[in-house]
């Protein structure tokens, strides 16, 4: 689920190895606003790319699909991260968010940006990481990858158990030369410290899950994917929190940091970047409004503060190039842009 959801009805909500390279505060949305730095001039930013060098990084291309999500093509194989595509309305971003919200797929706006994946990666289990994994397995075959909690909740949703594979954090798993390393985290916090909608799954749920409110967060992954033996690698946030002790010794090329919707979390981005040993490319993510469809250029969620999350990681790490991206652009394996 979105960082905290700043709901006020939370009552009503179902309670490796190391790679050696180097609430409710919504009023009416904002207006549509182009990035802050703009992909086309994220190369002037820095002269230096990634810590990963060779083929591997002119053959991997990267691809923003809002909210966490990422599409990931190395050469002609893909990986999906958390690819929320629907991006139906819950009256979150109105002041009116309803937990009784039923899910929903609309396949012609999701085949229109999956490509032909062979592998999910799922963070967690709320809605706007997970609503449209199930028909994406179940159209393409593709494994997915993620925690008991979503095995339990695919599986009532008619995916394949056999196309699953469950994680728990610590796994390096090696998908026929793409290297995904599977890495524990945390969910982000609010204010008051609290998780939205916490909650695991150690059995098939009661009822098929038919609202948002069916899809408890049960527990929280990161991903490190490397594409081949010279790189690029990338870490993967699905929220804004994370276990500096699981993170330590990754070393990313790319790292996609969620952006965070509070302070609860104590220097996130500095102690995120230092032990992420400063990649040389960092990308905010979850900072969009994810109600509003992809034809469209990103709008700001205005929980977010995107300003001060930039401004933190200049401060921190004044050599990285920083990269906000949209969802028109494909970049390479160093977040170039190469089309829109």
């Amino acid at each position: 689920m979105p960082q905290d959801k700043r709901v006020t009805n939370r009552s009503e909500l179902p309670s490796g190895r190391r790679l050696d390279r180097r609430t409710v505060l919504r009023g009416a949305a904002l207006g549509a606003a182009s990035p802050l730095i703009p992909a086309q001039a994220a190369t002037a930013l820095s002269g230096h790319g990634g810590r990963g060098s060779g083929s591997a990084a002119g053959s991997t291309s990267f691809r923003w699909l809002g909210t966490a999500g990422w599409r990931i093509d190395v050469g002609d194989r893909t990986v999906l991260f958390d690819p929320y595509l629907t991006r139906f309305p819950t009256g979150l971003y109105e002041g009116a968010f309803d937990p009784q919200t039923p899910l929903q797929t609309r396949p012609e706006v999701v085949d229109a940006h999956i490509g032909h994946p062979e592998l999910i990666l799922v963070s967690h289990s709320h809605w706007d990481h997970l609503a449209d994994v199930p028909h994406i397995a179940k159209t393409t075959g593709a494994r997915v990858v993620g925690t008991e909690t979503t095995y339990h909740l695919l599986v009532a949703l008619g995916v394949d158990a056999g196309q699953i594979s469950v994680v728990k954090g610590g796994e390096v798993l090696d998908f026929g030369g793409i290297v995904v390393e599977v890495v524990p985290s945390l969910h982000s916090r609010n204010k008051k410290c609290a998780y939205f909608a916490p909650g695991t799954l150690n059995a098939p749920p009661t009822t098929v899950p038919s609202t948002i409110s069916d899809l408890p967060e049960g527990d929280t992954l990161a991903f490190q994917v490397t594409a081949g033996d010279s790189g690029p690698s990338a870490f993967l946030m699905g929220a804004s929190d994370f276990s500096e002790r699981a993170v330590r010794g990754l070393r990313p090329d790319l790292a996609m940091i969620a952006v965070p919707s509070s302070t609860a979390t104590h220097r996130y981005v500095p102690r995120l970047l230092r032990t992420l040993d400063t990649p040389s490319v960092v990308v905010p993510v979850h900072w969009d409004n994810f109600e509003v469809p992809l034809s469209g250029p990103p709008v700001r969620d205005p929980a977010m503060d995107l300003d001060a999350f930039l401004a933190q990681v200049r401060k921190v790490s004044p050599a990285a190039r920083v990269v906000v991206p949209d969802y028109r652009t494909v970049y390479d394996g160093t977040m170039r842009p190469t089309s829109a």
